[in-house]
């Protein structure tokens, strides 16, 4: 699977780990920054060129890509990739991963949102695996709702 993936300095070190976890899988894995900690970077920088990058891929290719982007608390992260077209991002710092597999298999998320506050990159692993196998429900009523969020950037 591609996959792409960018943090802030919050999530920097989680994303260095969730990088050499994900190459290990098997899934090829691009960077989309920072390349080097920087205690005074901003998030939208980096989360920008993650969903942008998931949204060109989602128009252009059939390949499977998701993004995978890390901040502090993972909203503001979320906020960022959910201003692009075809992109849904879901938030994940914590607590049932039940949220996870509803968010792939119910919403088709293609990009994950991590709070590197509140989960440890232990739990940050488990979670991006589990998310990564789920796959999308293909349930009519999904579909429907998917289509409607999509809408919204057509208006």
């Amino acid at each position: 699977m591609k996959i792409y993936i960018g943090s802030d300095h919050a999530g920097f070190e989680m994303k260095r780990e969730l990088i050499s976890f994900l190459v290990d899988a098997g899934h090829e894995v691009y960077d989309c920054g920072p390349k080097k900690y920087d205690p005074h970077d901003d998030y939208p920088d980096y989360i920008s060129v993650v969903a942008e990058s998931v949204q060109s891929d989602i128009l252009h290719t059939d390949d499977d890509v998701r993004g995978i982007v890390i901040g502090w608390s993972g909203q503001g992260e979320a906020m960022v990739a959910n201003r692009f077209s075809g992109v849904r991002c879901a938030v994940f710092y914590g607590g049932s991963k039940h949220v996870l597999t509803l968010s792939r298999e119910h919403n088709d998320a293609n990009v994950l949102s991590l709070g590197a506050h509140f989960v440890t990159t232990a739990e940050a692993k488990q979670a991006v695996e589990l998310w990564l196998h789920t796959q999308f429900s293909g349930n009519e009523r999904h579909i429907r709702r998917i289509k409607k969020i999509d809408s919204v950037f057509e208006s």
